[in-house]
């Protein structure tokens, strides 16, 4: 793996203890992927989660004098201030949430604290090369709007922002970008919710394979379609990269998809039925259920509009909590429009700068929750809390009910 003389002279320390761990990491990761130099890139965004090991890589960088070379956007880990007047958490996880952010504040990133940055606090061009950790953010980034990254882990995204530069493999090449394996998608898909179905289905079918879908029927994804079928599919397969004929930026043709390589048959039919199944595959739990959660990725302000016209002036049952997750520009907006006062009357409550995986929502485990999210359920059953999985005016239905049928 070549390097300039000042990556090496990086390497070696002698800018430092804190930028030779970040070229250590970069030079390890470029020698195991066979990559030919490092590249610069100006965008990075770290899928920082507030735990420990995230915690402690940021700090040991800081601890060696390094600094950002590049300014990165940041995933949530959980508001403290906000949330620690509704939930008990301990002395040490809130310390470790502080200590997250500080370290973060020292090494120069900024605190977007958003898991979807691709939508608005960190939106890169056509064809960019940049360094994006987050599963469901990174195949939104090269999938739907065309730029370049792998799928970075939260050290090498601050190991890149630190240097300003990313080993050249993997998805930033060309060749790497073609697809691998062609499903045919007959399903009628009415929201994002059934984006995120499909994703699931592509997921567990190309698992970190590069897969090309053609539809039957006209399709428009918008934002918030493109994000639930990344973040599905990288959950239940490893996705990093997708191709929808016609529709997305690099599979103007199906023969684009595939790089100008040959067509293979199709891998799969994807129709109303198999989504159907899917859905009774993920969702058969029901019963009482004390929370709804939605906002895994983010919610977006549209997002936040639908709720309240899905729930018509009707309120959260007593035996119920109900909370929105969402992008801090979208509370801000709902706060400006009241929107956020009226939802809250009727027993909704949203937060920004959070995240699902965190220890402050601990007081909900042990019984059912309810999410339009498989990806939540996922990481929410990790922590001890079964989830059942339903589209959003079924969330809110039940919300009502306190209890899903």
């Amino acid at each position: 793996m070549f390097l300039t003389d000042e990556e090496k002279r990086i390497l070696d320390g002698s800018e430092g203890p804190g930028k030779q761990k970040a070229m250590e990491m970069l030079y390890a990761l470029g020698l195991t992927f066979d990559a030919e130099k490092l590249i610069p890139v100006k965008r990075a965004h770290v899928a920082l989660s507030g735990q420990e090991g995230d915690t402690y890589w940021c700090e040991l960088l800081v601890s060696g004098g390094a600094t950002c070379a590049i300014t990165p956007t940041t995933n949530p880990y959980w508001d403290t201030c906000y949330l620690t007047k509704f939930f008990d958490v301990t002395k040490e996880e809130l310390d470790l949430a502080n200590r997250t952010g500080e370290a973060y504040r020292k090494i120069g990133a900024k605190l977007t604290y958003h898991c979807a940055p691709g939508l608005s606090t960190g939106v890169p061009f056509f064809g960019e090369h940049i360094a994006y950790s987050e599963s469901s953010a990174t195949p939104y980034v090269n999938g739907a709007l065309g730029a370049r990254s792998n799928r970075e882990s939260s050290i090498s995204a601050l190991a890149a922002a630190v240097i300003g530069k990313t080993p050249y493999y993997g998805f930033h090449i060309d060749e790497n970008r073609h697809g691998h394996l062609l499903i045919e998608v007959e399903a009628e898909l009415k929201d994002c919710y059934d984006w995120g179905i499909l994703g699931h289905c592509v997921g567990e079918l190309a698992g970190y394979h590069n897969p090309v879908l053609r539809f039957k029927h006209k399709v428009n994804p918008g934002p918030e379609d493109y994000l639930y079928f990344g973040a599905e599919a990288a959950t239940s397969g490893a996705v990093a990269m997708y191709h929808m004929v016609g529709v997305t930026p690099e599979a103007s043709t199906i023969e684009a998809a595939f790089g100008g390589g040959k067509v293979p048959a199709a891998a799969a039919v994807i129709a109303d039925k198999e989504l159907k199944d899917r859905e009774a595959k993920l969702t058969p739990a029901t019963g009482d259920i004390n929370l709804v959660m939605l906002g895994c990725p983010h919610y977006t302000y549209d997002q936040l509009l639908e709720v309240e016209k899905l729930f018509a002036e009707r309120k959260v049952s007593h035996n119920t909590a109900f909370w929105i997750l969402a992008e801090a520009g979208a509370v801000e907006l709902a706060e400006r429009s009241h929107l956020r006062q009226k939802l809250e009357l009727l027993g909704v409550r949203m937060v920004g700068d959070t995240c699902i995986d965190e220890p402050c929502w601990k007081s909900f485990e042990g019984s059912l929750g309810l999410t339009d999210s498989p990806k939540c359920a996922y990481y929410r059953e990790r922590r001890g809390q079964p989830f059942a999985i339903r589209r959003l005016s079924e969330c809110v239905e039940a919300a009502i009910k306190g209890r899903i049928d």
